[in-house]
Parts: structure tokens; C-alpha cells; sequence
């Protein structure tokens, strides 16, 4: 299993998609070098995606930063927290569950490292509140997995569109069928689509 730990990883998968792809190799020289993106791992990371599901960047930054400005960042102190608690930080109802079962969940997200894609993602959508979209970008960017793919992601889906020139964006079933072309690095090829997204839309795919 490949692993992203810095740039050269990154750029050893992007020539090798170039190679394979020549309309990533296009892509690729309109949009420079491509950022690493690796985030933190753990309880605190997954907490504050759920965070930011369904709210601006604004009110998901302002939440989170609640949270941590009242200690409210491990799994001992989100799970001993009452309702109210955190209702005070900007959790709605179905929130405070979700972010209850994270903390109850029993993950251990060291032994997550070493572990298969598939076999993150299955422990992870195993929890109320994870779905596919943040299980494969926790794998993605927190654990560096350079094989997968955020099928279900629209900015993804929509930079493919106009890409490979097809008649209608692409819907997560076929976009998934698309990436398994781009293995071992989909992962690279999800971080060329999000730029070249930026590039032809003039906005962030993904944060």
C-alpha cells in the first residue's frame, strides 16, 4: 500500500498519471505543482469534519473553535459532555449524536494506519455520521493513502466533466468506474482534478 508522505510522492504520481493520461498531462500544465494537503489523524480530525457538514467554512471554523476553546476536542471530554454542553458550542441535535457515537465509537485510530483502504472506510461509515465523502478523505489526507478516490465528490465529478470532454457530469457509480483507471495514484488524480476545478471554476473544491 503507497503511502503520501511529502511532495516527491505526490509529484512521482502525477508523472506517472501524465504518462498514462495525456489529458492529465494537460491539466497538469495549466495548473502547477499540486498542493500536499496531508492533515492531522485521529478523534479530533474526524470531529471537526462532521463539524463541517451541511454549514459554511465560516460556521464550521466558528463551532470548531468553541469546541476547542472549551476543551471539547477528545473522545473523553466530547463523550462525557452533556447536551447542553455542547448545544453551547453551535451543535444542532443530530450533531451532538453524531459527535457522541465518534467519541463512543472505540476507534482506535492508530490501528487505522496500517490498515487497508477498504477497511478504513468500512470502520469509519460504521459510525453515525461518517459517510463515504469523509471516510475516503480522512484515508486521503489524514493517513496519506495514495489510492483513493472521493467518487461521490461533486467538484471531482464536475472537473472530470469537463476534462474528459464528457456529455453530463459524472455520477458517483461512473466516477468511481473512471478512477480505478488512475490506480495506483488516484489519490494524485483526485488532488489534479480539485486544481484544475479551481483553475476552470475560479473556486476551492475542497478546503
Amino acid at each position: 500500500m503507497r503511502i503520501i508522505k511529502g511532495d516527491a510522492c505526490v509529484e512521482e504520481g502525477a508523472l506517472w498519471l501524465a504518462a498514462a493520461e495525456p489529458r492529465f498531462a494537460r491539466a497538469l500544465g495549466q495548473v502547477g505543482p499540486l498542493p500536499l494537503r496531508l492533515k492531522p489523524e485521529g478523534f479530533g480530525e474526524l470531529l471537526s469534519a462532521i463539524m463541517g457538514q451541511q454549514v459554511s467554512i465560516a460556521s464550521a471554523a466558528a463551532i470548531n473553535g468553541r469546541l476547542s476553546d472549551a476543551g471539547l476536542v477528545t473522545e473523553k471530554a466530547v463523550a462525557a459532555a452533556s447536551e447542553e454542553e455542547l448545544r453551547a458550542c453551535g451543535l444542532s441535535r443530530q450533531k451532538i449524536r453524531y459527535a457522541h457515537a465518534l467519541a463512543n465509537s472505540g476507534i482506535d485510530f492508530s490501528a487505522l494506519r496500517g490498515k487497508p483502504t477498504v477497511d478504513v472506510i468500512k470502520t469509519l461509515t460504521a459510525v453515525p455520521g461518517i459517510g463515504s465523502w469523509t471516510a475516503e478523505i480522512y484515508a486521503m489526507f489524514s493517513l496519506g493513502h495514495a489510492d483513493v478516490f472521493a467518487s461521490g465528490d461533486l467538484a471531482l465529478q464536475e472537473a472530470a466533466r469537463i476534462l474528459f470532454e464528457l456529455p453530463a457530469r459524472p455520477k458517483e457509480k461512473e466516477m468511481r468506474q473512471m478512477a480505478l483507471d488512475w490506480s495506483p495514484w488516484q489519490s494524485v488524480a483526485a488532488r489534479i482534478l480539485w486544481a484544475y476545478y479551481r483553475v476552470e471554476k475560479d473556486r476551492e473544491g475542497i478546503t
